[in-house]
């Protein structure tokens, strides 16, 4: 049996991909390269450049490759552009979604693993945010991905699919071995941006508001390192296959960083300050989110690894370093 990876080119997916094949899974990889890089995906797995909303290709990746489950990244994923550009990301995020939904259940795929967001929380009541809190998106990424949320929970009621959903809080950092990191040029992960900024490929980066109710008036996020993302998702894989009902689950590590707290850490990794300079708050940035993430704990046995800043911010530097050299 396989496992289809989609957007494995990606940021996430291929870390996802080097997890899979290191476990010893055969992995094949549906991506469009509209942002994934292929470069980025292990040699051990298949990629077939291609997009999810194509239910022909789809169905027959599925079938030529007995895939038995698909974990799903392909997707955008900006939130500021999502408030510009919102039906470009119900296209991207959920009808797309929709058709890999279809072809899943027509092929009788028997597990899905969808990557979410905490996004679906919006601004929550309460901090740190359990899976059982309203879910009260403010902006149409956080509702597209809810949408499909409500997709496979439906799905999964009238076929034979079961499904994960994993909503990540701030994905950061890179493969310790040196193999993948955060590739795509114009990201605006904040960590990623600072980092350029740190090696001179930016002339300064800006603060989006220093005015919340925080304790340094910038916003609180609560960063997890990508390997400990993409452990979750072979956890929940192995969780899936064991038989386990369909969930959904929290990915943070329960405490928030704020924006400076970041940026303190970049400027103590790279040994000098950064040009930081003040910026109006962006549409669609709630002020704090931070994960209670026991449920992942303790159903799916996940056990973090990299739960410290600056160990993220050093490996993401330390990627930044490698893509400079690499383009020369």
């Amino acid at each position: 049996m396989s496992v289809l990876v989609t957007g494995g080119a990606g940021y996430i997916g291929s870390h996802m991909v080097l997890a899979l094949c290191d476990a010893g899974h055969d992995v094949v990889v549906i991506d469009n390269l509209s942002t994934g890089m292929s470069w980025a995906v292990a040699p051990q797995a298949r990629l077939i450049e291609g997009d999810i909303a194509d239910e022909e290709l789809a169905l027959t990746v599925i079938n030529e490759h007995s895939v038995d489950a698909i974990i799903h990244f392909a997707g955008s994923i900006i939130v500021p552009d999502s408030v510009s550009d919102p039906l470009g990301y119900y296209l991207n995020n959920t009808v797309k979604s929709r058709s890999l939904i279809h072809s899943a259940v027509k092929a009788g795929v028997p597990h899905f693993i969808f990557s979410s967001t905490a996004a679906v929380y919006g601004n929550p009541k309460r901090v740190p945010v359990r899976e059982d809190d309203d879910l009260l998106p403010i902006s149409p990424y956080g509702t597209s991905k809810l949408m499909t949320e409500l997709m496979l929970r439906d799905a999964s009621i009238a076929h034979d699919l079961s499904y994960v959903a994993l909503r990540y809080f701030n994905v950061a950092g890179a493969d310790p071995k040196g193999r993948s990191g955060q590739s795509t040029p114009q990201a605006t992960h904040l960590i990623k941006v600072a980092c350029e900024t740190a090696l001179g490929q930016r002339d300064h980066l800006q603060v989006f508001g220093k005015d919340y109710d925080t304790h340094d008036g910038t916003c609180l996020r609560d960063y997890i390192h990508v390997s400990d993302l993409v452990r979750a998702h072979v956890d929940a894989l192995t969780y899936l296959r064991s038989g386990g009902e369909s969930q959904v689950f929290n990915c943070g590590y329960g405490r928030g960083y704020s924006v400076l707290d970041v940026l303190g850490a970049v400027e103590r990794a790279a040994g000098h300050a950064l040009d930081v300079r003040d910026a109006p708050r962006r549409a669609g940035d709630p002020a704090e989110i931070i994960a209670d993430a026991d449920r992942a704990r303790s159903v799916l046995e996940w056990q973090p690894q990299h739960d410290d800043l600056d160990f993220i911010v050093a490996s993401a530097l330390a990627w930044e370093k490698h893509l400079q050299q690499r383009n020369g």
